[in-house]
């Protein structure tokens, strides 16, 4: 039987468990932000019907994601107050034809401001461009394009979370053993900063080898095979790292399918990172502060679209969590 036989039957067999207790049970929402809420790209919301709406703001992710969603609730709960309606949108996956095309579509729904995760720093600037002169400011989050005439960035500087990353491992793995690597878009800014800081840190105070770094360029599929292809190349690994949400989601089933015990360890806080935390499958997570974000979008946009003057950067900030830095109610 092949390893990828095993893998797909050990895959299916928790997914068709949580089918059926899923289907016996429906869950209570929780007011715990880190757990997400519902799918809401490719969607609009506006504010109650008796409230006057004051701004309509885009919100553009790079791709559907639970970590956005989770987003999109943060984003959702700031706006309430200010009577803001907010138009949602998001490629199904990282897809940079269509987010420029989303991009356009709000500058011709003439919103009153824009807070996009762009996928290519560089083809997003004309676009981001051409939203300002026509009196449309926009914001970035999570990554930056700093060469357009974008009013704000909210985010971090990744080369320190990679270097951050860095010393995590090291103290996991107490300075000796090997790694494998999984990013995203191989030409993305942050990617590639990550990936620097991470691999300086290691070169510089460890004994710790990189025994491959792959990209899966925005395909799960791509992703899941790299990851199987990699464990079963490098079967003695002591540790697995996600730089991006991608690879990050597909580590936590291959863990739980094949019982993995090795370190896991990835970036961003999402609900589907909080319960692998709390199962055993992610080991450590450095996270930007993602429970701020919402607000922090809604602030600077109302600012923008108000004429004032914004902050051009907010440093999120980062830490590391680890299921023990979580509220022992979440402990189960």
């Amino acid at each position: 039987m092949s390893s990828r036989y095993k893998f797909i039957r050990n895959l299916c067999l928790p997914f068709l468990l949580v089918l059926t207790l899923a289907s016996c049970k429906v869950p209570e929402p929780s007011n715990d932000p880190a757990f997400g809420s519902p799918p809401l790209q490719e969607t609009t919301k506006a504010p109650d019907k008796e409230r006057k709406v004051t701004s309509t703001f885009g919100i553009l992710y790079p791709m559907a994601n639970p970590f956005y969603e989770m987003i999109t609730e943060l984003v959702e709960q700031a706006a309430e107050p200010e009577s803001v309606k907010l138009i949602v949108k998001a490629p199904d996956e990282i897809n940079l034809e269509q987010q420029i095309l989303m991009m356009e579509t709000m500058i011709k729904q003439k919103v009153d401001g824009i807070a996009i995760s762009p996928i290519d720093p560089v083809a997003l600037a004309p676009v981001i461009n051409k939203a300002v002169s026509l009196g449309i400011p926009v914001i970035c989050f999570e990554t930056d394009v700093p060469a357009s005439k974008r009013l704000s960035y909210i985010g971090t500087d990744s080369y320190h979370e990679g270097y951050l990353m860095g010393a995590i491992i090291k103290r996991y793995l107490k300075g000796k053993g090997m790694i494998m690597v999984e990013g995203g878009l191989s030409e993305s800014p942050q990617q590639k900063r990550r990936l620097e800081g991470m691999l300086q840190y290691l070169k510089w105070n460890t004994e710790i080898q990189v025994l491959e770094i792959r990209f899966n360029e925005g395909q799960s599929d791509r992703d899941l095979s790299d990851l199987e292809d990699m464990i079963d190349e490098h079967p003695h690994f002591d540790a697995f790292v996600s730089l991006d949400l991608i690879s990050s989601s597909n580590s936590i089933l291959i863990w739980k399918a094949q019982g993995l015990k090795r370190d896991s360890l990835t970036f961003g806080m999402s609900p589907e990172v909080k319960e692998a935390l709390l199962n055993g499958q992610i080991t450590s997570v450095i996270s930007e502060n993602e429970h701020l974000w919402g607000q922090w979008i809604v602030q600077q946009l109302l600012l923008a679209s108000e004429g004032k003057n914004v902050p051009s950067f907010i440093d999120t900030g980062i830490q590391e969590v680890t299921v023990a830095d979580l509220p022992l109610s979440n402990i189960r």
